[in-house]
């Protein structure tokens, strides 16, 4: 085959994904100004023209334009005429004020802090080393307890996240076998709140730093929980401290993956320690497949890259969960997925005989 009938041979399906994979960082930095911007927030729930949403954001008229378009290219704005746009329902996650808002998640996944080291993940993947130490001359969570503004942001966004998990978790586990569940990392109290709900006999607490508990004061109050659900704030590298109350379900949701599996081991060995006889502890985090599948893999292997380069933790597959629990003393008992929070599954583990 000569040069040019290779050209011409290739998959022009192939070309398109090429691009937009070479192109997906500058969609995200679209979606950052518009969140910037309020753009979204501000067009609402009507028709509006470039000038008036330019004059409304305190914005040049022509650039503004060229960013409305740019957002209906994308699937965020409608251009019902020329130069009028409206929101679709896609693009309504991105207003902060609705009901099931993703903006907090966007805001922090497109956040300078996030993705400056990911330009260096070569280097990551050459040495193993977590990148962002190297970048910010911290690691992630230090630097998140340096900067409140950007912890409340994180916060937030851990909360929005959880949403989807939380809406499925306590119809596909039994709850209902257990008196108290502890939240280990469990953030503002959202996956805990909603188990708590489903579930009127059960108690909770919310296990986490002074940072990581900041809005779930607010999170217990709206639901009313506050009478069933106690804040105790420690560290998971640490035993949990006396006095805190006992538990016979310690869960944590996105925690385990955080971490290298030497940390990991030692936060399920401080649960293992603390449970009482028959307790459990529930781990609900994306269970990767022993081989990739292109079709259900998702944003996975990116979260998993993510991991690498940011925090140094890493996704992890079934096998690799009953390794480091077997470290822990603990025996993988189930796996459950969850339809409807794909990719996370609930990874049930009891005391090792």
């Amino acid at each position: 085959m000569t040069h040019d009938e290779a050209a011409t041979a290739v998959d022009p399906a192939g070309v398109g994904v090429i691009a937009q994979l070479a192109f997906g960082s500058m969609a995200a930095q679209t979606m950052r100004a518009a969140l910037r911007l309020r753009v979204v927030e501000l067009i609402g729930d009507k028709e509006m023209g470039t000038a008036d949403v330019a004059a409304r954001a305190s914005a040049a008229p022509r650039p503004m334009g060229r960013l409305l378009r740019a957002m209906a290219g994308l699937g965020l704005l409608q251009e019902r005429a020329a130069g009028t746009f409206a929101v679709t329902p896609v693009g309504a996650l991105l207003d902060s004020g609705r009901p099931g808002s993703l903006a907090a998640f966007a805001h922090m996944f497109t956040e300078p802090a996030m993705i400056r080291a990911w330009e260096h993940l070569d280097d990551s993947v050459r040495s193993g080393d977590t990148a962002f130490d190297r970048v910010f001359g911290t690691d992630f969570f230090d630097h998140l307890k340096q900067h409140p503004e950007l912890s409340a942001k994180f916060n937030a966004a851990m909360s929005q996240a959880t949403r989807r998990t939380a809406a499925v978790l306590p119809g596909a586990v039994d709850f209902g076998r257990f008196t108290t569940v502890m939240d280990v990392g469990g953030g503002d109290g959202t996956l805990l709140s909603a188990v708590l709900r489903e579930y009127p006999a059960l108690t909770g607490v919310v296990y986490d730093t002074e940072e990581g508990l900041a809005q779930a004061p607010e999170t217990l109050r709206g639901y009313g929980l506050t009478d069933r659900c106690s804040l105790v704030a420690g560290d998971f590298f640490r035993p949990v401290p006396e006095g805190a109350p006992g538990a016979d379900l310690h869960m944590m949701k996105s925690i385990v993956h955080d971490w290298p599996d030497e940390q990991v081991v030692t936060i399920l060995s401080h649960c293992r320690a603390a449970l009482p006889p028959g307790g459990r502890v529930l781990i609900v985090e994306p269970v990767l497949p022993e081989i990739v599948d292109p079709g259900t893999a998702g944003l996975t292997y990116l979260s998993d890259l993510n991991m690498l380069v940011n925090v140094g933790g890493r996704e992890r597959t079934r096998a690799e969960f009953e390794e480091v629990c077997g470290r822990a003393g603990l025996t993988v008992t189930s796996v459950t997925p969850l339809p409807g929070a794909e990719p996370f599954s609930a990874v049930e583990a009891a005391v090792a005989e």
